[in-house]
């Protein structure tokens, strides 16, 4: 996310059974397998490559079996069913920003997924300067009940015309608590929290009872970054390239196996 909305992410490579890196209108990645229909809930293996390289050492994304993106407006064309074949698992969607910025692609994107069986979820990114509640039901407006728990974004916005200003932690914190309990209250899953290393550490976001955590980091596994944080899912690069998917995207992994994702949906899903 990070990746899309200021224009400066660090860059990953990761190559899942290729060595040349394949770019161009139609995305990237292998050879495109077959876009047959994919049965819902079987996990299909990634096919990806990466437009800027990483050299991971330790435990890398290619050791995690589930794997998935996050997308915006940005994302503009996608072939939902060929992204699906070729190990695209489940898509968390932007939807609102702030208390009056719609995503003009969500609804598209939110149909394309659900069509194809990807598992689907919904992302607002936080606006420092509206109030926590103003902004849950801007968000409550806008998306729809069903699919994966919505998540909440927050990271700092220093590129943003409007709001640039640094609250402190404490209040910071605060206003996630207000917007997650009136999601929750609404969609009957408490969100996911998304954010960055930087505003992890300085917002002391760990002081959250009871958070699932999704975690931002590009040249480091999570543990390396967040020590000692638990993790749901990790974002793992904002340049990853994927047949049927126009240009770059941010791609991610799920914490645990196949068999873990499927007791996760069971769940976790709405």
């Amino acid at each position: 996310m990070m990746g899309q909305k200021r224009g400066q992410a660090m860059r990953v490579f990761w190559v899942l059974g290729v060595v040349a890196m394949l770019a161009g209108c139609g995305g990237g990645g292998g050879a495109p397998v077959s876009k047959e229909p994919v049965p819902v809930g079987q996990v299909t293996a990634p096919n990806f490559s990466d437009a800027d390289p990483h050299p991971w050492a330790g435990r890398k994304p290619a050791n995690y079996p589930v794997h998935g993106i996050d997308i915006s407006r940005f994302q503009t064309s996608i072939d939902w069913q060929t992204a699906r074949a070729n190990g695209v698992n489940f898509a968390f969607i932007k939807a609102t920003e702030g208390g009056d910025l719609a995503d003009p692609m969500f609804r598209d994107h939110w149909n394309g997924a659900g069509r194809a069986g990807v598992q689907r979820g919904a992302y607002h990114f936080w606006y420092h300067c509206r109030p926590a509640a103003e902004q849950a039901r801007w968000f409550i407006k806008h998306v729809p009940k069903g699919g994966l728990p919505p998540v909440l974004d927050m990271e700092w916005t220093p590129f943003s015309p409007t709001c640039t200003i640094r609250k402190p932690g404490a209040e910071i914190r605060a206003e996630a608590a207000e917007f997650m309990n009136i999601i929750a209250a609404h969609y009957g899953q408490r969100p996911i929290l998304y954010t960055t290393p930087d505003f992890y550490v300085e917002n002391e976001m760990w002081r959250l009872s009871g958070m699932e955590f999704w975690l931002r980091a590009v040249t480091a596994h999570p543990g390396e970054r967040y020590e000692g944080q638990h993790w749901t899912f990790w974002q793992y690069t904002g340049t990853g390239l994927i047949p049927g998917i126009q240009g770059e995207v941010d791609i991610n992994v799920f914490a645990g196996g196949e068999g873990a994702w499927a007791d996760w949906l069971a769940t976790r899903q709405q």
